[in-house]
């Protein structure tokens, strides 16, 4: 006969076995599911990459595929394009590390080589997707931190967790990226990372209701840790919730029609 206990053991050890597990019902949660997200690969993982690159190939041609699809798309002048490219990709790039830093302090770590694109969808301006074998960083105290699993990268403390996110999504992706950005138009970093702070606020915020943890606490920690805490700011909103407000422009209110964003800095003038 199976008891309580057996299956409690049994969803602990599945839960132990799929590492980004806590990032799918995270983003279930958030959107009401984590398979039909128009930018993301099903439940994130590529099972088959055919057809799939590495996003490490924007720092090259595939840039150009990229500033032009948000050129199109917006009919925007070259750096409102590059700046809206970037805002993009960076929310939907930080979101599985964000979620899974704040839900389960998991960190898959989304290296340039890991995480994989295509353009085939014509809904979003890239489709992001992970390799089934991302490593993800853990805890000693987290069940997979025993599980034997070789993409299992155990770190000892909170602070080299948090390490791990900064180095793989800022220093091994987003800077050379940023870099590359900065070869094809003028921009300034501060305002690129200003979406990218606003982004990790964001996703952290939407997920609030089924995060544990203090909201301004998380985004705080998680800002922090990405050296961008200085660009955005944590306002009063609606109903008692707190909102984002920006301290630099991610460029929409260029497009021919105009757009100011919520929390937008030139909203204060």
């Amino acid at each position: 006969m199976t008891t309580a206990l057996d299956r409690t053991l049994a969803g602990r050890s599945a839960f132990a076995e799929r590492p980004l597990a806590p990032v799918t019902a995270t983003l279930r949660a958030m959107f009401g599911t984590s398979t039909e997200l128009p930018g993301l690969a099903p439940d994130l993982l590529v099972a088959d990459p055919t057809g799939w690159r590495p996003a490490a190939e924007l720092t090259g041609h595939a840039l150009d595929t990229l500033l032009d699809s948000s050129r199109q798309r917006w009919q925007a002048q070259p750096h409102a394009a590059a700046a809206l490219a970037w805002k993009a990709y960076t929310y939907w790039l930080a979101l599985p590390a964000v979620l899974g830093w704040a839900s389960a302090r998991r960190v898959p770590l989304l290296t340039g080589a890991d995480v994989l694109m295509h353009f085939d969808d014509p809904r979003p301006l890239v489709t992001l997707g992970l390799h089934p074998d991302i490593t993800v960083a853990v805890l000693p105290s987290d069940p997979l931190a025993l599980s034997g699993l070789p993409e299992v990268r155990v770190v000892p403390t909170e602070a080299a967790l948090l390490e791990e996110l900064r180095r793989s999504l800022l220093d091994e992706h987003l800077t050379p990226l940023l870099d590359a950005i900065h070869g094809k138009v003028r921009l300034g970093t501060r305002t690129l990372l200003g979406s990218l702070a606003s982004g990790v606020a964001y996703a952290v915020l939407r997920a609030a209701d089924v995060l544990p943890g203090s909201s301004a606490g998380n985004i705080a920690t998680l800002l922090g840790a990405l050296g961008v805490e200085d660009l955005i700011e944590l306002v009063p909103g609606h109903a008692g919730r707190l909102d984002v407000q920006r301290k630099t422009c991610c460029l929409a209110f260029t497009l021919p029609k105009p757009k100011i964003c919520m929390g937008c800095c030139i909203q204060q003038h």
